[in-house]
């Protein structure tokens, strides 16, 4: 009984030491960010689009929404860069930088239209704060991972549009199916 106690009591005196020594390099693994929007906006763009539009889906629907950001970066249709195009949608000038006729247009503040961009999270008029550390962490892998290393790139096959399956736009019906992944249907130009 005796042996069994002081055999428990180093097995726990190791793991804790392990665990002390180990704790240096995962420093808390979750909340580190792989990359800042000052160091890298344009994955920061793009995770911030795959956890506020597939956050919630399984990898295979978040690669596919960043590979659909990533074949309208390639469609002369839409904007250049991922920024951009996540981005993009109708803007309006602030009311108070309006008012103030001496502004630079570089010092006047514009915010996009409510309910008119073409990823939703964007522009519907809640904050845009990461409340999940977890996902967050994962979208910003799925970002670096498509963009740099090129994984699961073309899983959408060349769709530029998608909707979640319990809306029905109106342009669906103007574009050809691709299939839907989670729950997102894809589309692209035919």
């Amino acid at each position: 009984m005796k042996s069994t106690i002081i055999w428990a009591l180093a097995v726990m005196t190791v793991s804790t030491a392990f665990a002390q020594t180990q704790a240096s390099t995962f420093i808390k693994p979750v909340q580190d960010e792989l990359f800042t929007e000052e160091r890298q906006p344009e994955l920061y763009c793009l995770a911030q689009n795959i956890y506020f539009e597939a956050k919630s889906e399984p990898l295979a629907g978040q690669y596919a929404v960043a590979d659909v950001v990533l074949n309208r970066v390639n469609d002369t249709r839409y904007p250049n860069t991922i920024c951009e195009v996540v981005q993009e949608g109708p803007i309006k000038e602030s009311w108070k930088t309006k008012q103030d006729t001496t502004l630079s247009d570089d010092e006047r503040i514009y915010y996009p239209r409510k309910n008119r961009c073409q990823f939703s999270w964007y522009c519907d008029g809640k904050a845009d704060n990461v409340r999940d550390s977890d996902a967050w962490r994962i979208a910003q892998e799925v970002a670096f991972r498509i963009v740099e290393e090129k994984r699961m790139r073309g899983i959408t096959e060349g769709a530029t549009h998608y909707h979640a399956d319990y809306v029905s736009p109106k342009w669906a019906s103007k574009i050809q199916l691709v299939g839907s992944i989670s729950t997102h249907i894809f589309y692209r130009w035919q």
